[in-house]
C-alpha cells in the first residue's frame, strides 16, 4: 500500500473536496482510495497506481480552480476518466486553445481532449465532419471558428444551414409562411449566434447579407466563395444533398458538417448522406472526420449517463439480433 502526501493552498481545499465533500467521495470510489485532510495536507492512501492517478486528478483540479474555472462533476468525471490514461501534461493542453470571446466576455475554447482535436482540425482544414453524441459542442465550437474567421477578415460570409426534417412531427401543420415554418428548426443556430455575437451584431450582420441561416434546400445551384459554412443535424442529410452540399463550396470557403448518427429521422429507412459521405471521403487530402464521443459531453452529466446507457441498450439489441440469425 502507498501513501502519498499534497500540500495543497487553503484557498483550494474546499474545490479539491466539493460540497459535502462529494468530489474526494467520487475519487475515493473510483479508485480504491482513503483520501483525508490533516495539517493542510491531503493523504492518499491506496494501489500505487491508484494513489498516483488519484494524485493526478487532484492536481488538475487544483490547476483548473486556480484559473477560477468552475469545478462542476462534469469536469471531475472528465478528469477521473481522462487521467486514467493520460497526463497532466497532457489534459492541460487543452487551456493553451482559444477559439473566440463571447459577448459577455467568455472565452469560448474546448473543455476536452476531442473537443481540441476538433477545434484543430477546424484551423487546419477546409472540409471537417464533426460526428458525436449531443452535448459535445459539435455544432457551437463550428460556430463559434466561423464567427473568430469572420471578425478576422479570412472569409468575407457566415452561412448556416440544416435540413429541414421532422423529427416525427409535421412542418405543414406549423402556422405562418415557409420561412416561419423553417425557423423552429434552424433556432439552434440562432441561439448559439447570439451567444457569441449578440443578438444586435447578428441581426446587422444578416441586413448586410454577411450572415445567412436558411434550410438546406436554400442552397441548391450556389457556390460559396469566401464563406465559412457550417452544416448541422446532417445526418439527417441523405446522400443527394449531402453531395449537392459539399459541391457548393467554393475558393477561399471552409465548411464544417456536423451530426449525431445515433439520431437520424429520415424517413422510410433512408440511408444517412453523412454515413455515406464519411465512407467516401475518408483520405482525402484537405477533409477530416473527428468521431466525438460521451467523454467529450459537456452538458449535464445526465447527458453523459443517458449516451452510456443508450450505447449500452442499443449493443444488446444488436447482439440480440445476430444470434437470431
Amino acid at each position: 500500500m502507498k501513501h502519498q502526501k499534497m500540500q495543497i493552498d487553503n484557498e483550494f481545499i474546499s474545490e479539491v473536496f466539493g460540497k459535502f465533500d462529494e468530489n474526494i467521495k467520487k475519487l475515493e470510489n473510483s479508485f480504491s482510495v482513503t483520501i483525508v485532510n490533516r495539517d493542510d495536507n491531503i493523504i492518499i492512501s491506496g494501489d500505487e497506481n491508484n494513489v498516483n492517478t488519484a494524485s493526478k486528478v487532484i492536481s488538475a483540479i487544483v490547476l483548473s480552480a486556480n484559473r477560477g474555472e468552475i469545478i462542476d462533476e462534469q469536469k471531475i468525471n472528465y478528469y477521473i476518466s481522462e487521467l486514467k490514461e493520460k497526463t497532466l501534461e497532457e489534459i492541460e493542453k487543452i487551456n493553451d486553445d482559444f477559439v473566440c470571446m463571447s459577448i459577455s466576455g467568455r472565452p469560448v475554447k474546448p473543455k476536452t481532449l476531442g473537443q481540441k482535436v476538433y477545434t484543430d482540425k477546424i484551423k487546419n482544414n477546409t472540409i471537417i465532419f464533426g460526428i458525436g453524441p449531443a452535448g459535445t459542442g459539435k455544432t457551437y465550437l463550428a460556430m463559434a471558428a466561423a464567427i473568430h474567421a469572420f471578425k478576422n477578415n479570412d472569409v468575407n460570409r457566415i452561412i448556416l444551414t440544416r435540413p429541414a426534417i421532422e423529427a416525427g412531427e409535421n412542418l405543414g401543420f406549423l402556422p405562418g409562411d415557409m420561412q416561419q415554418k423553417v425557423d423552429p428548426y434552424l433556432r439552434p443556430l440562432y441561439d448559439a449566434l447570439y451567444e457569441i455575437m449578440g443578438a444586435d451584431q447578428f441581426q446587422k450582420n444578416v441586413e448586410k447579407g454577411a450572415i445567412e441561416v436558411a434550410p438546406l434546400a436554400y442552397m441548391r445551384g450556389r457556390t460559396l466563395d469566401n464563406s465559412f459554412i457550417v452544416l448541422d443535424e446532417a445526418q439527417n442529410t441523405t446522400p443527394e444533398q449531402m453531395k449537392m452540399f459539399l459541391t457548393r463550396i467554393g475558393f477561399g470557403s471552409k465548411a464544417v458538417i456536423t451530426g449525431d448518427i445515433t439520431q437520424i429521422d429520415l424517413p422510410g429507412g433512408k440511408r444517412s448522406g453523412l454515413i455515406e459521405s464519411t465512407k467516401i471521403l475518408k483520405g482525402i487530402d484537405g477533409i477530416e472526420i473527428v468521431t466525438l464521443t460521451n467523454k467529450d459531453v459537456v452538458r449535464h452529466p445526465l447527458v453523459q449517463k443517458i449516451i452510456n446507457a443508450y450505447e449500452v441498450y442499443e449493443q444488446k439489441k444488436e447482439k440480440s439480433s445476430k444470434q437470431k440469425k
